[in-house]
């Protein structure tokens, strides 16, 4: 055997599946969820000789075209002018950041995490949490992302997730009841949330929405100067307070603060004068796009008209996916009076 041989045979291991499902049951604390222990998938399929089966999940969703259109969708400013605001994708690969970190340091399944997290916004619709709104009227009950991203990953492009990342993606909005079923769904709640305040904040400051010291002091003398230092922070209050109870979550008077600065960022961000103007012209140009597709079926792409699916089904299911400029860009070519510029 060669030098170059001995030294290829000694220097690398390798790690087969059963070898990560063993050590997985060696090394993940109690509470974490196994690979091998997984709920299935509501088809079979033969195991993968190196990755479990959430890391085949997160694999999948990575690979997908709606993962993929993540970059041209909302995060909170409407066709920013500038390159470094957030994007639906770039937040989503923050949610995954913070959401490994916690998972990390509380031995806790990484993959399964970044599996949830990266697909918690996969069913986003345009414009942000204005879309879930311009396309309320057209489904029975309220039109959620969260829920709705289940619907992409089984039914418009199906993956084939185990029920533990789908129930994760449904489950990642605080709205919704029962609460994720694994502590790696529960940490994506606490990741998401961690994610977009920080950065929506850092997002206002860059456009001059606000400054850092808009910020009131009761929330910075908790968490410290916004962006980084809240991340670090409030990643540092969910593992102590986790590893304290036994089961992932945030000590009562962090969790009340991180709550009422939520609701400042809606008050001082999210829901100002110019970005309700914003909206209301984002939710005009969703609901032109779905009546105009609902009453012209055909022009709807067959992978959107699913077996047993109304023409509106279709339709919401086609705008739900678009991108922000791909929409703007359709309502444009379909609803701009002729000569307008």
């Amino acid at each position: 055997m060669s030098d170059v041989e001995v030294t290829a045979a000694v220097g690398v291991r390798h790690r087969t599946r059963e070898v990560r499902e063993r050590e997985e049951r060696e090394w993940l604390s109690a509470i974490a969820t196994r690979s091998a222990d997984t709920r299935g998938r509501d088809h079979h399929e033969p195991e993968d000789a190196h990755r479990t089966a959430f890391e085949r999940d997160r694999d999948r969703i990575l690979h997908s075209k709606a993962f993929r259109r993540l970059k041209h969708k909302t995060q909170v400013f409407l066709n920013p002018d500038g390159d470094h605001y957030v994007t639906r994708l770039t937040h989503t690969l923050a949610v995954a950041q913070v959401g490994r970190s916690i998972a990390s340091a509380l031995a806790l399944n990484e993959a399964l995490t970044e599996a949830i997290c990266l697909g918690h916004d996969i069913g986003h619709a345009p414009f942000g949490h204005t879309g879930e709104t311009a396309l309320t009227p057209y489904v029975d009950g309220e039109w959620q992302h969260a829920i709705h991203g289940v619907r992409v990953v089984e039914k418009l492009e199906p993956l084939n997730l185990t029920l533990e990342v789908r129930d994760g993606i449904s489950q990642s909005s605080w709205k919704n009841d029962p609460p994720p079923f694994t502590p790696e769904g529960w940490i994506c709640r606490y990741a998401d949330r961690i994610a977009y305040l920080a950065h929506d904040a850092e997002d206002a400051i860059r456009a001059g929405v606000m400054h850092a010291d808009d910020v009131p002091s009761r929330f910075r003398a908790v968490f410290g100067a916004p962006g980084r230092d809240w991340i670090d922070t409030m990643i540092g209050m969910v593992v102590a307070a986790s590893v304290d109870a036994g089961r992932v979550t945030m000590e009562p008077d962090h969790l009340r603060t991180m709550n009422d600065l939520r609701s400042w960022m809606f008050d001082h961000v999210y829901l100002r004068p110019e970005a309700r103007r914003h909206s209301e012209r984002a939710v005009r140009v969703i609901r032109d796009l779905v009546e105009w597709f609902a009453a012209r079926p055909g022009e709807i792409p067959a992978a959107y008209r699913l077996p047993g699916s109304t023409d509106l089904q279709a339709a919401v299911d086609y705008v739900a996916g678009m991108s922000d400029k791909y929409a703007m860009r359709l309502h444009d070519h379909h609803f701009r009076p002729a000569g307008l510029y």
